[in-house]
């Protein structure tokens, strides 16, 4: 008799929960997955490897509405066996009408691994509600080149960065679904992502692409999703040297891997073998190949039951630590909601907030931490209380007694949820900048209609006592590349798509159809478009009290515009909540928490550049806040640089041993201004041999305090960013090496210290 399967984890009375049931009284888990696999028949077994539904039935549907249900891989209900229920991410559920939270890359700007937890627990929850039991949104790409299209679902530049927020969302999600890592491995040129050959060499590989992955790999993730690209000629979703040597050999994976979706595979039977355990979503290439290949000798018996065995281990694993299902009105509930507020205003991020007097913003000398009076004030030193001036900076605005505040800009009654590929999450409801603001304010806030020319906007600002303007950029400027830029990757997809003629007329449909829909892809220039800057310009000529909101989600050049308004604030893809986040900053309810987690630099010319629609391109050693100290240019922000409405001071530095790689730094915190704030401590390690200081993030942890509170405070760090890949393993350079603790990496007044590098 067929027992339908209707539960993601676990369905009563089936072969599957009596396997549970036999782990929970003793039973090795191993010998549990044994008796599944020798239950079933060889097509089931082969089934597991691929997804249910036939790749002509799932395109086009998937094309109509992406994610609008789990996507399913491997169910057998004759066993009970549950199969993969994937739902995308990482800006929420994609499925529904569910939270969207900020974008990844203004959570890593969070700087604060115990906030993501939250997220990813409210995530799983909104997850397993709607029918999913994995979750693939833990997305940890490095962007070696500025303007890679998807750098918004990532957390930033940082390889300890990365791992941290990515372990951290991992921890949160897996009480209630799987969690999967993604896009494994050098996953970050959009346009070009399903032909490009990456070649890197295998010191780099290891001490700069690789680390956030073993790191999440570590913290016990499920799954791993391979990457489209090809690695040094292999392509990274049959790689062994990725797959095998590496994943499950020196890091000792033991979850699965899948693929990315569609054009994941190109070499069905080989891939099995080369550590490759499930082709998603559909069942495609393997569906046809698998099984003659298996009568003829081509594909292992043996190799198909690691695979097998690897994806009911899984399922196995979250069943024994699930917690029970959610109601229903978990998803986009009011404390989901709430969480996703508290978020975008933590993630946001000031770089600029100068006192306005005699008609202009006062400029100062360099990025500095400001006191509450508008004077910089940099960590070290003595604590003092600062003396109040009579010009204090522009924000926060005090929400009683401010006048008009004029709202303009493209993006002022936008949503700002970040690009339309398969991570867009559908929310109930969204939340602009102007709406924010006008449940704050009221009738003080004025604004003009978005086809209204310059002279309209700035005679609104003009007239106001605060000028706020929206500007950035959108779905067309950036986000995934939904395109397969050659016909051949269209053969993939088999049947008459085959012959070459078929893919290049679908190859030019798709591309049509997508182009129809405003998708992004990769980012050439970084500046903001040209009448976004004519329109900054003109407002803070008309008031010099302006404060300018930048949406985005990669690295955006503000030279030279920055220096003629009075504030600028970073908001990132701020999600459905953003606009009330947004008006919490400006007026003072919550604190700028944010922290930038890539570089901006001065011009687009001072970091790396690539050919985005490349067939082969070399992965650098050195980008972004790195590439500038090694070639001694001065970032416009520095990495980890952010501004707060308080003053810290940093002081009694203690660093303590290595021990199995970590150690700990401890030092004294105080909160030496007026108000309640954050400050985010950052340890960086100075590269060895390095001509100039080269800074290494190895450990952070984000403080809050009261005015006139202090605290002792120890920061966890890693020594891993400072070991060389050499012979096959890392070593250690030796000696002691130079660690600076301070507000940001390149912070001329970081306490600094030492610390003795042993090797792996």
């Amino acid at each position: 008799m067929t027992i339908p399967t209707t539960d993601p984890i676990l369905t009563p009375g089936t072969p599957f929960a009596d396997a549970v049931a036999a782990v929970r009284a003793g039973t090795p888990l191993d010998d549990a997955v044994a008796g599944l696999i020798a239950q079933l028949k060889v097509s089931e077994m082969l089934g597991l490897l691929d997804g249910d539904v036939p790749v002509r039935e799932g395109l086009p549907a998937m094309s109509k509405e992406y994610n609008a249900v789990p996507v399913e891989a491997g169910r057998v209900d004759r066993l009970g066996i549950p199969g993969i229920r994937f739902t995308d991410g990482p800006r929420g559920v994609v499925m529904g009408a569910s939270t969207a939270f900020p974008a990844a890359i203004a959570r890593g700007a969070t700087w604060d691994p115990d906030l993501e937890r939250r997220v990813g627990d409210a995530i799983g929850q909104e997850a397993r509600a709607q029918g999913a039991n994995l979750f693939a949104g833990v997305c940890v790409n490095l962007p070696p080149f500025p303007g890679w299209g998807r750098t918004q679902e990532s957390f930033g530049e940082d390889p300890v960065l990365l791992g941290t927020m990515g372990a951290a969302l991992t921890a949160g999600v897996q009480p209630w679904v799987m969690a999967c890592v993604k896009h494994y491995a050098l996953n970050s040129m959009e346009e070009a992502r399903f032909v490009v050959d990456v070649r890197v060499s295998e010191e780099v590989l290891h001490e700069a692409y690789l680390p956030h992955f073993r790191t999440i790999v570590e913290s016990g993730v499920d799954a791993v999703m391979s990457a489209y690209n090809s690695v040094n000629g292999t392509w990274a979703g049959e790689n062994p040297a990725l797959l095998t040597d590496i994943l499950r050999g020196r890091w000792g994976f033991r979850g699965f891997v899948m693929t990315d979706f569609v054009w994941g595979l190109r070499h069905p039977v080989e891939s099995v073998a080369a550590g490759q355990d499930l082709e998603m979503p559909f069942a495609q290439q393997r569906a046809a190949a698998l099984l003659p290949a298996l009568k003829d000798g081509r594909l292992a018996k043996e190799d198909v039951e690691r695979a097998a065995r690897r994806l009911l281990g899984a399922q196995l694993r979250l069943a024994l630590r699930a917690l029970p299902t959610p109601a229903d009105d978990v998803v986009a509930s009011p404390a989901h909601r709430a969480l996703a507020r508290e978020v975008a205003s933590a993630g946001t991020v000031l770089l600029r907030n100068e006192a306005v007097d005699d008609g202009a913003p006062r400029r100062s000398p360099a990025p500095a931490m400001p006191s509450d009076d508008g004077a910089p004030t940099r960590s070290g030193g003595t604590p003092t209380l600062p003396t109040r001036s009579p010009h204090a900076p522009l924000l926060p605005l005090d929400p009683e007694t401010v006048g008009r505040v004029a709202v303009v800009g493209y993006l002022a009654d936008q949503a700002n949820l970040g690009d339309i590929g398969s991570s867009q999450v559908h929310p109930p409801a969204t939340v602009s900048v102007l709406a924010g603001l006008r449940e704050r304010l009221g009738d003080r806030v004025v604004t003009v209609d978005r086809a209204a020319d310059q002279d309209t906007a700035v005679e609104a600002a003009r007239e106001a006592e605060v000028a706020v303007v929206v500007v950035g950029l959108g779905p067309k400027d950036e986000g995934e590349a939904m395109v397969a830029t050659e016909p051949e990757t269209f053969q993939v997809l088999g049947g008459a798509f085959r012959f070459r003629p078929v893919a290049r007329l679908a190859k030019v449909a798709l591309s049509l159809a997508v182009r129809s829909k405003l998708a992004g892809g990769d980012r050439r220039e970084l500046g903001l478009h040209r009448m976004d800057v004519a329109l900054i310009r003109a407002v803070a000529a008309a008031n010099p009290r302006t404060v300018v909101v930048v949406i985005g989600g990669s690295p955006i050049v503000l030279a030279p515009w920055d220096a003629e308004v009075a504030a600028v604030l970073m908001a990132w893809y701020p999600g459905m909540e953003g606009g009330r986040a947004i008006a919490d900053v400006l007026l003072g309810t919550a604190e700028p928490g944010g922290r930038l987690p890539v570089v901006l630099p001065r011009r687009r010319e001072d970091l790396p550049a690539v050919d985005w629609l490349a067939r082969s391109v070399e992965y650098p050693r050195w980008w972004g806040q790195r590439w500038l100290d090694r070639n001694g240019l001065a970032a416009a922000y520095p990495f980890g640089f952010g501004l707060g409405y308080t003053t810290f001071w940093l002081g009694e530095l203690e660093v303590g041993p290595v021990r199995d790689e970590r150690f700990a730094v401890q030092l004294h915190v105080a909160n030496s201004g007026r108000r309640r704030g954050k400050h985010v401590v950052q340890v960086y390690g100075l590269l060895p041999g390095q001509e100039r200081p080269v800074r290494a993030l190895l450990g952070f942890r984000a403080v809050e305090l009261e005015a006139g509170e202090s605290a002792f405070v120890t920061v966890e760090c890693s020594v891993r960013p400072l070991l060389r890949w050499e012979y096959g393993r890392f070593e250690a350079p030796g000696g002691e090496l130079g660690i600076e603790v301070g507000s940001w990496s390149g912070d001329p007044d970081a306490l600094v210290g030492t610390v003795r590098v042993r090797s792996a």
